[in-house]
């Protein structure tokens, strides 16, 4: 059984002061970008087996830590089901980039390991076992543009418009999460950070579905920790803002760089530019919003 799972980038990611257990209030607005893993679902003789290829394949961690083995376990607990399951990751989705690509691979064992032992669970059943794997697990589940809440495993639905064009541009190496929120906390030592709250200006561009408006409101509070970490990314966002990107802005909490276009012919163009410049590893385009996990033919697996 496979099924396919997309990436996203973060429109919004305001972030409040650390708390007593050391995590964030966060407020972000989700989209759901046409990058893709494929996560595919094949019954094992005892436990969980994980293999990968593609992508960072070799970056990935197979053992009991590996989220898509955590989700096949913790359905299978829920279930009453022994996880008895291989779970293949093709992926296309950078390792480590902010985009989302572990749980991507956690939401997409959710629904193939569903459909493989036949549990018919509902897609709110499935982002309840999301939630508590990570806070971006939910939304890859159910893809679109939504507002994400608490520590982002809350999620609303956004009233958004139109087809948007996006141009990522992939860094050498990944970045370890808990190291930009590390740089986060130390950067913003002393000072009073206000109640992360959702963008007005950013939701009223979503409900025109105007790029142009889009572009000017997109926001990320961790950029400024990743650019401590890697201010080499600096020349890449200030590049794709020379050539005309809409917004210009780190994925997450990076080191992926994303650069909103006017269309699908200035996304190509900005792609070029990027990837003649030799300011990242390489370049992908995608549009968006599109839709959250879910099962594929078989033969469409690789494509």
């Amino acid at each position: 059984m496979t099924v396919r799972v997309p990436a996203k980038v973060n429109l919004q990611l305001a972030v409040g002061a650390s708390r007593p257990d050391g995590m964030h209030d966060l407020v972000t607005v989700f989209q759901a970008i046409g990058l893709y893993d494929d996560v595919t679902a094949t019954p094992s003789g005892s436990g969980v087996r994980v293999s990968v290829e593609g992508e960072g394949a070799g970056l990935v961690p197979v053992g009991e830590d590996n989220l898509a083995a955590r989700a096949a376990r913790a359905l299978g607990q829920l279930a009453g089901v022994s996880p008895d399951v291989h779970l293949h990751l093709r992926k296309s989705i950078p390792v480590a980039g902010g985009m989302a690509g572990g749980s991507a691979d956690a939401a997409g064992a959710l629904v193939a390991c569903d459909a493989l032992w036949g549990l018919r669970l509902d897609r709110a059943e499935l982002v309840q076992v999301a939630a508590g794997l990570g806070a971006d697990v939910p939304f890859a589940l159910v893809g679109g543009t939504a507002v994400g809440a608490g520590t982002g495993a809350s999620l609303t639905p956004a009233l958004a418009r139109g087809r948007y064009h996006w141009v990522f541009a992939l860094a050498d190496s990944g970045l370890a999460t808990a190291a930009v929120y590390a740089a986060f906390d130390r950067l913003d030592a002393g000072s009073i950070r206000p109640e992360p709250r959702v963008s007005e200006e950013l939701m009223a561009a979503l409900r025109t579905g105007e790029p142009g408006s889009l572009g000017a409101a997109i926001s990320n509070d961790l950029q400024r920790a990743t650019l401590s970490l890697r201010p080499q990314l600096r020349f890449t966002l200030d590049l794709g803002q020379e050539y005309g990107a809409l917004g210009a802005i780190v994925s997450g909490s990076g080191p992926t760089c994303a650069f909103l276009a006017r269309d699908e012919e200035h996304a190509l163009d900005l792609a070029v530019a990027l990837s003649a410049a030799g300011v990242c590893r390489a370049v992908r385009r995608a549009q968006a919003p599109v839709p959250g996990a879910r099962v594929v033919e078989p033969a469409a697996a690789g494509q």
